[in-house]
């Protein structure tokens, strides 16, 4: 039989946006002057706040320069908090006296929320984008630590018994067959993490930085342009996506070998 036919994935990605447009449309298209701008008030906003529209209000082409200061909280948040968890997970998941030592404290810590360390934070470090990175490193810490910790604990014994009856010494077991073993349970984390990141700016930048997305938003409350604030929201939102699918592009590389995950990213 031959391979059976499938719809192209791209066409039905766009099935609810639409929908989702046209009731946003409908509910909107009588009231001008709301509350909930029309859609196409946004996109005359992202116009504007591109520098391309020609006004002259405190937003107008600000969001390259606001999306530039989140990107780089967020990226330089996300690498500190990988260099933090990978090697921390890897311990705690291969290693029963680290486990022990560390996993009640980690736990205790865990479903403490950024919001509840962000006075702590600016306590110790101030407003800035000091307070900023940290809250953005604390939000993906957690997903990559515990996801790589998973990864490791879930190699297959009998995997590690196939190893050694083929010869592959104890010292190393770990790079040879016990970490390929857990990429993909660490490529599942730092897609959470980097989606996290994106979710804890917002809470970040209203620690008192000046430029950011975040920021953005905040000010554009304050004066209520809710436009400002949807035309932010869907910019985190657009950026967080193409960040996730350059993490899946560069997985597909990494697991290539992986029927599951070469595949399917």
């Amino acid at each position: 039989m031959g391979a059976r036919a499938q719809m192209p994935p791209g066409p039905v990605a766009f099935v609810l946006p639409v929908l989702l447009l046209g009731l946003w449309w409908a509910l909107t298209r009588n009231h001008p002057d709301g509350l909930i701008p029309q859609p196409g008030q946004i996109a005359s906003e992202f116009v504007d706040l591109a520098g391309l529209a020609g006004n002259n209000d405190s937003f107008s082409g600000t969001l390259w320069l606001n999306l530039l200061a989140s990107a780089e909280r967020v990226y330089g948040g996300f690498l500190l908090s990988a260099s933090l968890a990978l090697p921390l997970g890897l311990l705690i998941g291969q290693l029963p006296l680290f486990r022990r030592m560390l996993d009640s404290t980690l736990q205790v810590l865990r479903p403490v929320p950024v919001t509840a360390w962000q006075p702590l934070f600016l306590i110790l470090f101030g407003l800035g984008s000091h307070t900023a990175l940290l809250l953005v490193t604390l939000g993906c810490f957690y997903p990559i630590l515990l996801n790589t910790i998973l990864g490791v604990r879930s190699v297959e014994p009998r995997l590690l018994e196939a190893a050694a009856m083929l010869g592959v010494s104890r010292s190393a077991m770990f790079p040879k067959v016990v970490l390929p073993s857990a990429l993909p349970g660490i490529v599942t984390g730092l897609r959470l993490g980097l989606g996290f990141a994106w979710v804890v700016i917002v809470v970040g930048e209203i620690s008192g930085v000046r430029t950011g997305l975040g920021a953005m938003i905040t000010d554009a409350r304050e004066v209520s342009r809710t436009d400002v604030v949807i035309a932010g929201m869907v910019t985190i939102g657009a950026i967080g996506f193409l960040s996730d699918r350059a993490v899946q592009l560069a997985s597909r590389r990494v697991l290539r070998w992986s029927p599951r995950h070469g595949a399917d990213g």
